[in-house]
């Protein structure tokens, strides 16, 4: 029961829309009217606001590793991992919005750096080298959350497998328009307009 309690707090803490009350507070409009109509920090830059795009960046990183380490304080490390994929799960499906939230990289990466520092850095030099190499952020994402169980066994943190699969699994989903575009080559990169 108390596991469960700290998988409904972290869905809770994930679920918080940050990048769209950011938007409304600074006077920027509707985000989901906006762009790609995602609710992350990519969204939020297209509508010209980097300050506003960092800050939900690090909410949205910021709420995932909060939720893990509540629950590992509070109620160990099951918790901790629970909590974790329940931040991302509410970040992704918001009860608040409809069950229509971000693609979720960045409370990926903030949820696994508090659930075990060396896999989430590991994550995100994997995100950044991508990046670097092929200038394509949605690719990025995916081979980060795709290798991210990989790592997690090879650090010998097989009690993340499970969690790092579950958000792959929620993160290729959510990602499928971009997966598309991919296949197609119509994925815009980084730096230009889609």
């Amino acid at each position: 029961m108390i596991l469960v309690i700290w998988a409904a707090l972290g869905y809770l803490i994930g679920s918080i829309p940050f990048g769209l009350v950011i938007t409304r507070a600074l006077g920027l409009g509707d985000l989901r009217q906006i762009g790609s109509g995602n609710i992350g920090a990519t969204n939020v830059l297209r509508t010209g606001n980097k300050p506003a795009a960092l800050a939900t960046l690090l909410l949205d990183s910021g709420k995932g590793a909060i939720a893990v380490l509540l629950a590992r304080h509070f109620g160990g490390e099951t918790a901790a991992i629970l909590a974790g994929g329940a931040a991302f799960l509410g970040h992704c499906f918001p009860v608040w919005l409809g069950f229509k939230g971000g693609k979720g990289v960045a409370t990926f990466l903030g949820t696994l750096i508090a659930l075990y520092w060396p896999l989430g850095l590991i994550a995100c030099a994997t995100w950044l080298a991508t990046a670097l190499v092929s200038r394509i952020s949605s690719l990025s994402a995916l081979m980060a959350a795709a290798l991210a169980p990989v790592f997690a066994w090879a650090l010998g943190r097989s009690d993340l497998i499970l969690v790092c699969l579950f958000i792959a699994v929620l993160i290729f989903i959510r990602h499928h328009a971009n997966i598309t575009r991919l296949l197609d080559g119509s994925e815009p990169r980084i730096g230009r307009k889609s």
